[in-house]
């Protein structure tokens, strides 16, 4: 059955039409060319084109791509070290002509200028200058990209060194001087500590023993106040300051004698406790007063008849 010619025409017309129109996605620019030649650029939506005539030649990606390079180079102190960079870019949009057309493989273009930033600016650097300088050679290779991609339609968002890797060897070097600067920081802290705890112990036992012997004077001061008072009253009913005195010596000593007794952890001890030793005690300690008080007297007359001596002359 043959079909008429307005029935084929109709139907190569819609293949036509079909083939004429294509989709373009978002953040997506398509590159029109006509007969070989550019033609326009496309942006994200429906689009048509003649067909035959226009060939869509490629697409451009207009979103933010990232590219991690690693670089093994030298430090100053002669350290081996790799360093990862990672560049952080995008197709301008109103570059994008110079982006498909001017620069076949960005990937290795921004590769090659990470390398060459990278080996010029870490050799200059000693490894721990390395780790605090990161930013440095960061902004160093943006503004390097910046220079080199912008004629070719990139924009460089960001560089960023994300991690610096030196030879296993020096890690572990670097790890040893570093326990070992901690370790004498501890012992620094440690001896001072001790030495807090030394003068607060010496602070504390010098106190008291500045309340002890203030406490020891305000008991014998209230001890010789009290035996004061005891002479007193002796005297008053006709007892002598000497018996007194040795009544007062001899009732300590009992006193004493209870307190021992008291005392269920003290030692044994023997001491003379028969009927007659409280009596020889009073007796010897009254004769010993007297001759002190002889000795006294004696010594007072000398010095009397030195200074009459001495007028005389």
């Amino acid at each position: 059955m043959d079909f008429p010619v307005t029935t084929v025409i109709i139907i190569l017309i819609l293949v036509l039409v079909a083939a004429g129109i294509f989709i373009v996605r978002q953040q997506t620019a398509a590159i029109v060319q006509r007969f070989g030649k550019f033609h326009s650029i496309r942006t994200a939506g429906f689009q048509l084109r003649i067909p035959v005539v226009d060939q869509v030649a490629g697409r451009v990606n207009l979103r933010v791509r990232q590219l991690d390079v690693n670089v093994e180079t030298k430090t100053k102190d002669d350290v081996f070290v790799r360093i990862k960079v990672s560049v952080q870019y995008k197709v301008l949009k109103e570059f994008i002509y110079e982006a498909f057309y001017k620069l076949e493989d960005p990937h290795g273009q921004i590769t090659s200028y990470v390398f060459d930033v990278v080996r010029a600016e870490v050799p200059k650097l000693r490894l721990d200058d390395v780790f605090e300088k990161k930013d440095d050679i960061a902004i160093a290779i943006k503004r390097e990209l910046e220079v080199a991609m912008g004629e070719y339609g990139y924009g460089i968002i960001k560089a960023l060194v994300t991690d610096i890797d030196p030879d296993v060897e020096v890690k572990q070097a670097m790890n040893r001087i570093n326990a070992a600067e901690r370790q004498k920081v501890a012992a620094e802290y440690e001896g001072e500590a001790d030495r807090i705890r030394i003068v607060a112990k010496a602070t504390a036992e010098a106190e008291s023993k500045r309340l002890q012997g203030r406490g020891i004077a305000d008991q014998r001061r209230e001890i010789a106040r009290g035996l004061e008072e005891s002479v007193n009253v002796l005297n008053k009913v006709g007892i002598g300051s000497q018996e007194a005195s040795a009544l007062i010596v001899v009732t300590q000593h009992y006193d004493t004698l209870q307190g021992i007794s008291e005392n269920t952890k003290s030692n044994l001890i023997l001491l003379p406790n028969n009927p007659s030793s409280a009596a020889d005690m009073l007796t010897q300690l009254t004769t010993s007063f007297v001759a002190a008080n002889k000795i006294q007297d004696m010594q007072n007359d000398l010095e009397k008849g030195e200074r009459g001596s001495e007028g005389k002359s």
